[in-house]
């Protein structure tokens, strides 16, 4: 494909707004050309505060439109498997928010589609594209403190009124696991390089969510090699630093605030030497993310984060929600 990438967002969401409508524009031969929501007077202020010429309340609008090459769908999690397969019926590539659907089942028709299709399906789990976690990808690859051992992260803050919503009182697509702890799962495989085999998890509820829906989460897993990971995840805790802590036979690696959207992060490393920081050069991570995505909708390498490992992330989370619900080790289970 040479031609410009036409876009349509399908959701008028406050990632799109805040985020994904600048990567988009930041990619070289690319226009965003009509957004959807169900909600005419929000599809019309999105559409005019962000300079697109198009809304729409139908999403055959969009589908129909042969200017359109890729959307973006941000709508409501229960929303995305339908939504991805009539984009591939359609011809359209897909980038879609995480969760990459509700179920497994859903995830593999998501995956088979688009590959029936001849198009490219991308999750944007965007953390894998921080440069501090890549840094941390290379030096764990490279054998830097030696055999891992274990793995603590810690992704908990405070959820901003803006974004509570369906969150904290959707007990289907809302709640903690899904919205948040599904990214730590994608980058603890992006930088583990495998999957976990076993979870367990405690959650919390009533701090700010309610009906159940949990707004905190202990996790422990374990990874091939009897590797232990702990994760501490919360909507309910101010002035929190997110960040991930790698221990291995010879040495830490320790990345601080580095769990969040913005280009950030500083990246140490501990051993017999004492502490030294490790130069980390940043990039905008949608603009990564995109740039990979179009990329791979031109033919050339694959999204950041693929259909398929939208789906691991999200076999691993509902085995950490099944544990959290029966108090039992879940044996994880990725088709």
């Amino acid at each position: 494909m040479t031609s410009p990438i036409g876009w349509g967002l399908i959701g008028a969401s406050n990632v799109a707004r805040q985020w994904i409508v600048d990567a988009i524009r930041a990619q070289p031969d690319s226009q965003i050309l009509n957004v959807l929501s169900s909600n005419e007077e929000r599809g019309a202020r999105f559409a005019t505060e962000n300079g697109i010429p198009a809304h729409t309340t139908d999403i055959d609008t969009i589908l129909t439109d042969a200017n359109v090459d890729a959307v973006y769908i941000s709508t409501a999690n229960q929303f995305h498997c339908r939504q991805t397969l009539a984009a591939a019926r359609a011809g359209k590539n897909v980038l879609c928010e995480k969760p990459v659907a509700l179920r497994v089942d859903d995830a593999r028709k998501m995956i088979d589609a688009c590959r029936d299709a001849g198009v490219v399906l991308g999750v944007n789990h965007h953390l894998r594209c921080n440069a501090m976690h890549q840094k941390l990808r290379q030096l764990l690859e490279a054998g830097e403190i030696g055999q891992l051992n274990a793995v603590r992260v810690f992704h908990a803050n405070f959820l901003p009124q803006a974004l509570q919503g369906w969150r904290i009182n959707d007990p289907n697509g809302g709640g903690l696991i899904l919205d948040s702890t599904i990214h730590d799962i994608d980058t603890l495989r992006f930088l583990i390089g495998s999957n976990p085999t076993h979870v367990m998890a405690m959650t919390q509820s009533g701090r700010l969510a309610h009906d159940g829906v949990e707004d905190g989460i202990m996790v422990i897993m374990r990874f091939p090699g009897d590797v232990l990971v702990q994760i501490h995840g919360s909507y309910t805790v101010p002035f929190s630093e997110g960040g991930v802590e790698f221990y291995g036979s010879n040495g830490v690696l320790i990345g601080r605030d580095c769990m969040s959207q913005r280009a950030a992060g500083r990246l140490f490393m501990r051993n017999a030497d004492g502490e030294k920081e490790i130069p980390v050069h940043h990039h905008n991570l949608y603009h990564y993310a995109l740039a990979a995505f179009s990329n791979a909708v031109r033919g050339t390498g694959q999204p950041a984060a693929t259909g398929e490992d939208g789906l691991a992330a999200l076999a691993i989370a509902l085995a950490i929600r099944e544990s959290a619900l029966t108090g039992r080790q879940v044996e994880v289970e990725i088709p």
